[in-house]
């Protein structure tokens, strides 16, 4: 008769289903359970998905990464970040941007996909930038799996449908963040181009 299992074992079982069910992205105004972030969880990907993470591309490691929208054009801000108290404090950790289903997201900034995957229903991309902070983009349908490194501006997947949480119309939520601190996405948007002032023509 096999041995029945330890329960070390069965401990760890649990670690790991409590580990998956916490995964949900913070962005409803609910506080988040205390666990690891998306991307630390790509070891767990189904065989075959590749999980080694290379060096992004474009950006050296350690060197600051220049971010912009994650959609074209610029899009609207439907919700914007709330300032928390805590990192498990409620609120909302990221940004609401005005999109349409089946949109090109992009990844705001140079990196490597950490996680690609479905996390409560919802389809999730995390990727990791060379400062050290990372980005997540949903609802999407992944066009990249784990392991992946990005280029700015490559597309990681198309928008879903969230009526949840944008039940008026689509929208993708942006979050950042640096370790286990939460950052406002819109903070890390490089700054426009001045305008350059052109001389004046010579009256004829």
């Amino acid at each position: 008769m096999p041995a029945a299992p330890s329960a070390t074992l069965l401990a760890g079982a649990a670690t790991a289903a409590l580990t998956v069910a916490a995964l949900a992205s913070p962005w409803t105004a609910g506080a988040p359970a205390a666990g690891p972030a998306p991307d630390t969880v790509a070891a767990a990907a189904p065989a075959g998905t590749a999980t080694a993470q290379p060096a992004p591309v474009d950006a050296p490691a350690g060197a600051a990464t220049a971010y912009d929208w994650p959609l074209a054009p610029a899009p609207r801000v439907l919700r914007g970040f709330d300032v928390l108290a805590s990192p498990y404090a409620p609120g909302h950790r990221g940004v609401d941007l005005s999109a349409s289903r089946g949109q090109e997201v992009l990844t705001a900034g140079a990196g490597t996909v950490t996680f690609a995957g479905a996390v409560a229903g919802r389809g999730v991309v995390v990727v990791a930038h060379a400062d050290g902070l990372r980005t997540t983009y949903e609802p999407v349908v992944p066009a990249v799996g784990a392991g992946t490194p990005v280029r700015a501006g490559a597309v990681v997947g198309v928008l879903a449908d969230s009526p949840a949480h944008c039940p008026a119309e689509g929208c993708l939520h942006w979050g950042a963040r640096r370790g286990e601190q939460y950052v406002d996405p819109l903070a890390l948007l490089r700054p426009p181009a001045p305008p350059v002032l052109l001389p004046l023509g010579r009256p004829g």
